[in-house]
């Protein structure tokens, strides 16, 4: 059993002109690049198999990226989201449009259920080497990792037994304030920082790098946080490998992806906190989730 220790006092500084880079040790990979931290194998195959052992007693679900409230823009079609995903510490629903300062801070980040102990002890660990790595400018005031994406990445299953590869996500930014860290199990994935004009002309591919099984990812600055988009292209399928999720048909899971962020707290609240539009969207949601999570079903009382 991993216990986590105390956080660090709110005093603890970054050395001195520290920067983070794109490479650990020996290993082969993208130039150096402040802002940006690769590590290979960072988490230990007993860690993995807590984690693993975790994420089992979870039951993902698919969301649809519009809702009543938040219809589709002009010339767009309701649709799912390309993989089921689960989230602790805060879920910030599709249809809510995510948490996207300066105007969408408000009805987007939604009180969800805590990390267990392997995953705390994980975040402290690299909250510190954030403090460690990170100029003091790229960290905002109160940062901490207080919520999780979980992405499941894989082939869907059509009724007639075709596969169809759904593993990637488009170009796009995490708007959430401060580093990013993800880490990585599974099958690798071809992570990309582009350069975007729009819609109307091709991205240009800065920086790229292959996210392997046990990775450790973290970028922050604003090189890779305001300026530049970042996108999974694309995820391999060489082993013969398929995460079980609970009471999800028809998808082969082949990557696992936790993606940890920070929500400045004052902008987190429970469902019965939400807008009356924001609890209408996402009620359907949570009633899903009570149904397996007693944390979730205490949110409906």
């Amino acid at each position: 059993m991993f216990k986590p220790k105390s956080r660090f006092p709110s005093s603890h500084k970054p050395r001195s002109g520290a920067s983070a880079t794109a490479g650990a040790g020996n290993q082969k990979g993208p130039p150096k690049a402040r802002g940006l931290v690769y590590k290979q194998g960072y988490i230990s195959l007993r860690e993995k198999e807590e984690i693993l052992k975790y994420l089992l007693s979870l039951f993902p679900i698919w969301e649809m990226r519009y809702s009543k409230n938040n219809p589709p823009p002009e010339n767009q079609k309701q649709r799912p989201l390309l993989r089921p995903v689960y989230w602790l510490g805060n879920w910030q629903f599709a249809c809510l449009n995510y948490y996207h300062p300066p105007k969408g801070l408000y009805d987007r980040c939604v009180t969800a259920e805590p990390y267990p102990p392997i995953l705390e002890y994980l975040v402290q660990k690299i909250e510190a080497l954030v403090h460690e790595s990170f100029e003091a400018r790229d960290i905002p005031r109160g940062w901490h990792l207080n919520t999780c994406l979980i992405n499941y990445y894989g082939n869907q299953v059509t009724p007639e037994g075709k596969e169809l590869d759904c593993a990637r996500v488009g170009e796009h930014k995490d708007f959430e304030p401060g580093p990013v860290a993800s880490v990585s199990f599974g099958e690798r994935a071809l992570f990309q920082f582009v350069s975007s004009r729009g819609t109307e002309s091709k991205s240009e591919v800065v920086l790229q790098q292959w996210l392997e099984d046990r990775s450790l990812q973290i970028f922050g600055g604003d090189k890779f946080k305001k300026h530049l988009f970042h996108r999974v292209q694309r995820v391999e399928e060489k082993e013969d490998l398929n995460f079980k999720l609970n009471e999800i048909e028809n998808f082969n899971t082949r990557r696992i992806n936790l993606t940890f962020r920070y929500v400045p707290d004052d902008h987190i609240v429970p469902f019965s906190r939400l807008g009356a539009a924001a609890q209408e969207d996402v009620r359907g949601y949570v009633e899903k989730l009570a149904e397996k999570s007693e944390f979730f079903k205490e949110q409906l009382k």
